[in-house]
C-alpha cells in the first residue's frame, strides 16, 4: 500500500462533497500537471490518499480511498490525462493546517512544501503516521 495527498479546492469539491458521493465514490479528474497525473498513474486500488482542501483553508481535512485505478478523464477532450476513483474514509478529528506541516521539522522534505503547486503527491509512510498522529486519529 502507498500514501498519497490530493488537493482540491473546497467551493470545486469538497470531503463533504466526497463524503455524500458514497461507497461508488467520485472520479478524480481535472488533473492537467503532467508529474501530477503521473501520480495517479501510480496509485492502486487500497492506497491510502489526505484529502486537502487548497486555496481555502489550506489544509488536510480527511482521508479517501482509491477504489479504482487510473482511466482516461471524461473531462480531458484530447485523452491525454487520466483520473482515479476514490471513496470517502474518513474526516480528520482535527484539521492539519500547511503551517503546521511546514511547522514540524520531520515533515520538510513533503512535496506539500517543497512543490506546492503539485495537486497530487506521494506520502512516505513515516510521513503519513505523523501527519494521522497530528490529526489525533
Amino acid at each position: 500500500m502507498r500514501y498519497w495527498l490530493m488537493k482540491s479546492e473546497p467551493d470545486v469539491w469538497s470531503i463533504d462533497q466526497q463524503k455524500k458521493a458514497g461507497a461508488k465514490g467520485a472520479p478524480w479528474d481535472g488533473v492537467r500537471n503532467y508529474q501530477a497525473a503521473k501520480n495517479l498513474k501510480e496509485m492502486k486500488k487500497g492506497d491510502f490518499c489526505f484529502f486537502y482542501h487548497s486555496n481555502i483553508g489550506k489544509e488536510i481535512v480527511g482521508i479517501v480511498e482509491v477504489i479504482k485505478e487510473a482511466f482516461l478523464d471524461k473531462t480531458d477532450k484530447d485523452g491525454r490525462f487520466v483520473a482515479v476513483q476514490v471513496k470517502f474514509k474518513e474526516k480528520l478529528k482535527k484539521s492539519v493546517t500547511l503551517e503546521d506541516v511546514k511547522n514540524n521539522k520531520a515533515l520538510s522534505h513533503l512535496s506539500l512544501i517543497r512543490q506546492s503547486r503539485l495537486s497530487v503527491m506521494p506520502i512516505d509512510s513515516k510521513s503519513w503516521k505523523i501527519l494521522n498522529k497530528m490529526s489525533n486519529i
